[in-house]
């Protein structure tokens, strides 16, 4: 079967194909990969073991690889997946143009394709979504309706062009920590700018789902060539506060040594305190494709088992 390019995946409408695409693409790739040992096997049986029962044997498999699966089911489920996806304003950056979307656009990407994978392992999965405050949130569930539901929810969300929401990713993460099943895996879109200041509370929110047992992965959402690099030409730029509406007229070249230092500085605190907190940080450039967010999240997953 043949899969689309991730350049090639803003083209498609339908977000569930192309998570379906996103992951089949992936799972095919998996088979040239040092990751060789995750195949699409892992996603919907588990080796058969002498002394089981025969009855869920899958023939098919077993006909086509000489080798003996039992089929999961449901009740088997023994994952539970929160995906948090910060939605401020600043997520909407960089205007989206041609082949690569903006952080909100590939965080719910991102997100519906891990849900796909979840879905395959048979593993339960919610949905949160944050700006200032807690906008929705959802229980882990592994079903077929569950899984569509939450895809309206990103697609809802991709249409949405609200303006100036801010962030306070400090008091969901909190609310968070709070409501879900403990013990479970939380893995967060975030490009993380909260409140610079207030970067120790932000902190003490990722610190409290820890505490609450919860295994957490950190995606650090960026566009890695302006945000980070602040790659522009030399020539003046209005650039403007996604969040605040705050307007500032610069010439790139005379602020870029200054902005990437203090970006730097906060993005090597942001990696510190995760591994302080044991916290899986993992950058998230929106030009590298989603393939890397589903290596990290089997890599975090076969660490579980």
């Amino acid at each position: 079967m043949s899969y689309f390019d991730d350049k090639d995946l803003r083209k498609v409408d339908n977000l569930e194909l192309l998570a379906k695409q996103v992951v089949e693409g992936f799972i095919i790739g998996l088979h040239k990969s040092p990751f060789h040992g995750f195949s699409v096997e892992f996603a919907e049986h588990k080796i058969y073991n002498p002394g089981e029962s025969t009855k869920d044997i899958d023939w098919k498999v077993y006909a086509r690889s000489d080798k003996m699966f039992v089929k999961k089911f449901e009740e088997e489920t023994n994952l539970r997946c929160q995906i948090v996806i910060d939605t401020s304003s600043s997520m909407y950056f960089p205007e989206a143009s041609g082949s690569v979307p903006n952080k909100l656009e590939f965080s719910a990407m991102a997100a519906a394709s891990l849900m796909n994978l979840l879905k395959k392992q048979r593993d339960a999965f919610g949905l949160s979504m944050f700006d200032d405050k807690l906008n929705e949130h959802t229980r882990c569930k592994s079903s077929t309706t569950h899984y569509r539901l939450l895809l309206t929810y990103l697609d809802k969300l991709i249409n949405d062009k609200t303006s100036q929401k801010q962030t306070s990713a400090t008091q969901a993460l909190h609310q968070i920590a709070d409501s879900i099943h403990k013990r479970s895996l939380v893995i967060i879109f975030s490009d993380m700018f909260d409140d610079i200041e207030q970067s120790d509370q932000l902190f003490s929110a990722l610190q409290h789902l820890r505490h609450a047992k919860h295994e957490v992965v950190l995606f650090h959402v960026v566009d890695k060539k302006h945000e980070i690099e602040f790659e522009y030409e030399n020539r003046p730029y209005l650039f403007v506060d996604m969040e605040s509406g705050q307007e500032v007229k610069l010439q790139a070249n005379h602020v870029k040594e200054h902005y990437v230092s203090k970006v730097k500085a906060y993005k090597d605190d942001l990696k510190m305190k995760c591994l302080q907190y044991k916290v899986d940080y993992v950058e998230a450039d929106i030009n590298a494709g989603f393939h890397p967010i589903l290596q990290s999240y089997l890599v975090k997953r076969s660490k579980m088992r």
